[in-house]
């Protein structure tokens, strides 16, 4: 997953590193620097562009605390670690303010690398309200929402037209028309991202929570995936591949290579963020001008997709704290969002550009995904969230690669995610 997604690329959308403010231009709690001055944004790869002109309208008019951006792998796994390595230096940090993958939040605040925020002085009732869940832990508010996103089920809306047939709502349809349509037309039927990295823990919690199960609850003290649901959900994925309307190659696929895939006419579906819609549509996609976009199927109709996106975070050793606040509040104000759309192709975290006749026309997929995140889901909240996402990864994949049956594959994750809470 890649930040400049959410996750990403879905699940991980771009790594901002700021300094550690609160909005209002006080120190954050925790934080033992003041005043203003320069900033160090890091971020995982910026594959669009969109950032650094972004920066440069707050560069000129804050010629004193100008920011440098540090750009970070655009593997989400290979930024956390960079991240988390910093971070463990304490006061010998490089970074200020950290624009972390929404799921890094709790562990982040567990390990005391982010300082609490005063949630009176963002504008959080301006945001969906999903996102702000996502920037809390243990009841406070440890960051602010920049970048949100949700996953959408892509299609060839031209073979599907021709076929007379509707886009699935269900997991029942979707097999289907993967199965029995996709063939006709040379194509493979359905992907996501099934390599075993951030994104497949993503497609996973969504198989799950489609499923009508839950993965952790309590903060991560209290492992809930051993249900009929999580097997119902692993189970929609690893027979898929099993019965073949899942490629096989797609158990290498991250968001780029899935993207790719479907934006040069190899596939009926895909599973993946918004961006891949935009990068689908537009010059160059042999699949241009035919191309759709609803939301992820269920058992019995629409799913529920993870959310991804990142948030803005404070650094406990944070050099520049006011300075780190107003940055923050920039990169969120109505001016700004909208850039982070129309430029960086990411979800903003402003409600009503969801609502906006302009932005629709130029990206019609706005109310469906602005539907998706209504109805979306955090992934599992936990401390030691790089630990569960690991496990998530690598019990799924075994599932899908036929290693293990989905009820083992459960009993399995349900084992290992009690070892981890327990440490």
């Amino acid at each position: 997953m890649r930040w400049i997604r959410a996750a990403g690329r879905g699940l991980l959308v771009t790594a901002v590193v700021l300094t550690g403010y609160v909005a209002s231009g006080t120190p954050a709690d925790g934080a033992h620097g003041a005043g203003r001055g320069p900033l160090t944004l890091a971020t995982a790869g910026d594959l669009t562009g969109y950032l650094g002109p972004l920066l440069e309208g707050w560069n000129r008019t804050h010629p004193g605390e100008k920011v440098t951006l540090v750009e970070l792998p655009d593997s989400a796994d290979e930024t956390h670690a960079q991240m988390t390595t910093d971070l463990r230096g304490g006061g010998r940090s490089r970074f200020d303010v950290l624009n972390i993958d929404v799921a890094w939040t709790s562990e982040f605040a567990a390990a005391g690398w982010i300082s609490p925020l005063d949630p009176g002085r963002f504008p959080l009732h301006s945001f969906l309200p999903p996102v702000v869940d996502t920037a809390t832990y243990d009841g406070r508010l440890y960051a602010v929402p920049y970048v949100t996103n949700a996953g959408l089920l892509l299609y060839r809306e031209d073979v599907l037209a021709k076929e007379g047939v509707a886009p699935p709502r269900t997991w029942a349809e979707l097999e289907r028309q993967a199965r029995t349509i996709a063939p006709k037309y040379g194509l493979d039927g359905y992907a996501g991202q099934f390599l075993p990295y951030e994104g497949l823990t993503v497609n996973a919690a969504e198989a799950v929570y489609t499923a009508g199960g839950t993965i952790l609850g309590d903060e991560g003290e209290r492992v809930t995936v051993n249900s009929e649901a999580a097997r119902e959900g692993i189970g929609f994925l690893a027979d898929g591949v099993r019965d073949g309307w899942i490629p096989k190659k797609a158990l290498t696929y991250k968001e780029e290579e899935s993207k790719q895939a479907f934006q040069d006419g190899h596939l009926l579906f895909l599973r993946n963020w918004p961006y891949a819609y935009v990068g689908a549509s537009g010059k160059g996609s042999a699949v241009a001008g035919k191309v759709g976009a609803v939301p992820l199927p269920g058992p019995d109709g629409p799913g529920t997709s993870v959310l991804g996106g990142s948030n803005l975070a404070v650094n406990t050793h944070a050099r520049h704290p006011d300075s780190a606040a107003r940055l923050i509040a920039y990169l969120t104000t109505e001016r700004a969002q909208p850039q982070v759309l129309t430029k960086g192709a990411l979800p903003p975290v402003r409600a009503a550009l969801y609502q906006d006749p302009e932005l629709i026309r130029e990206f019609p997929y706005l109310p469906t995904l602005r539907a998706s995140v209504l109805a979306a889901a955090p992934r599992p909240k936990s401390p030691r969230y790089d630990q569960v996402s690991l496990v998530v990864q690598a019990v799924v994949h075994d599932a899908m690669t036929g290693h293990e049956t989905p009820s083992a594959a459960v009993r399995r994750l349900a084992r290992e995610l009690a070892a981890i809470s327990r440490r």
